[in-house]
């Protein structure tokens, strides 16, 4: 039978083996689902939210263990596990208590009789999810998709199915419904025929990834193809801009943890550090100085600011974009190779010099690198920031508050921060545009991505006469 096996990035050691679902296995979680779907969605808010806030206590009870599990499957520091944790169970709670609002009825004026908006489920929600947070991006979907009475099936990355399973043992030890929710456990190269297949059944009603352009679009178009809702959250380039007059130490020691968290594994981390020219060489003197002081190592011991990466052939994949870069003319001020021993870790780099025809220019890097590029005032570091195919987050870092919202209502992105790191809330929409995906998840934006929006239009007696026109 074939087998999903786990290792430990930090350590290159086996962690588990977990067999795999097989075309039948696959077939019987969706008919489960199925059923669970039609009772859970004829629940109360209230019976629904009961779950999902007994899965937070859980979550906050297992904080530990859970975020042991998630270091040891895919490499971040304990402290950035814990709060992955904690965060997933703010979410839980969230939506416990906002769902129905989110969800009620909607009157609506009309010259029936009685007229109002209605959400309702769309059935059994189908989401492949990544492993860079993988407890986070689980929950930030089935957290408003079963609240909004659907049920799910999740297929996450395989270097992460033990946290997948444990998503599952938490909803199922709150009182989820025996089938509600699913991790199944797939084979990398069965991956593609099971998402079309799921896709294109009838009892799916929506499909939500976070992952890559290339998964994206093969997800996307067997949406499109089943006429199926779809949600894609996709790759990000973010633009981290810094004009003239901001605090550069400061800036510069939240521009190094923002971009080395999670090991520079995050589709929201600022990628490209674009720089006013009157205080770049400053600033980039400064990042290289903060970037250097940050701890790599053991992501299980206090005190390591940034661990591996969660595979090796994400490494690779890094340091080849790396090599590409310093080939086509960008400098290396530090890091730019990967670290002797066991383990998938990579030294936090620096790279200046950087212009377009590079990959640290052109393409998504994910992982610790950090590419400064200097602009020419507030207009050229706006047209830098667009020079993108991508359109995630992006953030401005100024004096003036004021200036900072100018500069960036005139960059193309799903949101923008004024001084402050792009980061997920879920009371704020997450999301992005042009290649970076469409839809929305999280705050009442999210979950009526899972909803069927319905008209109702009631009269008391039958209609007079027809209407005129459609």
């Amino acid at each position: 039978m074939t087998a999903v096996v786990t290792v430990n990035p930090a350590t290159g050691e086996r962690l588990a083996e977990y067999p795999a679902f097989s075309d039948a296995d696959v077939d019987a979680a969706l008919d489960r689902a199925a059923v669970a779907q039609t009772g859970w969605a004829a629940l109360t808010f209230a019976e629904r939210a009961a779950v999902l806030r007994r899965a937070a206590g859980i979550l906050r009870a297992e904080v530990d263990g859970l975020a042991l599990l998630v270091t040891r499957e895919m490499g971040k520091p304990l402290a950035e596990a814990r709060a992955e944790v904690e965060k997933c169970a703010t979410a839980c709670d969230y939506y416990a208590e906002h769902a129905g609002d989110f969800l009620a009825d909607e009157p609506v004026a009309t010259s029936a009789d009685r007229s109002w908006i209605g959400y309702e489920p769309v059935g059994v929600v189908l989401a492949v999810m990544p492993w860079n947070f993988p407890l986070w991006q689980v929950l930030r979907f089935a957290a408003p998709a079963l609240m909004a009475g659907n049920a799910a099936l999740l297929k996450h990355s395989p270097n992460t199915t033990g946290c997948a399973l444990a998503v599952q043992r938490v909803l199922d030890a709150a009182g989820a419904p025996e089938g509600l929710f699913t991790a199944l456990v797939v084979a990398e190269p069965d991956v593609p025929a099971v998402t079309r297949r799921l896709i294109g059944d009838p009892r799916v009603g929506a499909v939500t990834i976070t992952g890559s352009e290339r998964a994206g679009i093969a997800v996307g178009s067997a949406a499109g193809s089943a006429i199926k809702k779809s949600v894609l959250e996709l790759g990000g380039s973010d633009p981290f801009v810094v004009l003239a007059d901001a605090d550069l130490p400061r800036v510069a020691a939240l521009a190094a943890r923002g971009r080395l968290l999670n090991a520079g594994q995050s589709c929201i981390s600022p990628k490209r550090i674009v720089v006013d020219a009157s205080v770049a060489e400053e600033f980039t003197r400064l990042l290289v100085d903060e970037v250097s002081g940050l701890v790599v190592g053991d992501p299980e011991a206090p005190g390591t600011d940034v661990g591996p990466m969660a595979r090796a052939d994400l490494l690779d994949g890094v340091h080849r974009q790396v090599e590409a870069s310093v080939a086509a003319g960008a400098r290396l001020l530090a890091g730019g190779f990967r670290l002797e021993g066991p383990g998938t870790f990579y030294a936090p780099t620096v790279l200046a010099d950087v212009v377009p025809g590079q990959p640290a220019h052109d393409e998504e890097v994910f992982g610790p690198i950090a590419a400064v590029i200097v602009a020419n005032g507030d207009d050229d570091a706006v047209r830098i920031a667009n020079d993108t195919r991508f359109g995630l987050g992006a953030s401005v870092w100024t004096s003036d508050p004021a200036r900072g919202i100018a500069v960036g209502r005139r960059i193309r992105s799903g949101a923008v921060f004024v001084n402050a790191l792009v980061a997920s809330d879920v009371r704020m929409p997450f999301g992005g545009t042009r290649a970076s995906g469409h839809g929305r998840e999280l705050a009442a934006a999210g979950i009526r991505e899972f909803v069927n929006v319905r008209t109702w239009w009631v009269l008391d007696e039958p209609a007079a006469t027809a209407p005129a026109a459609e």
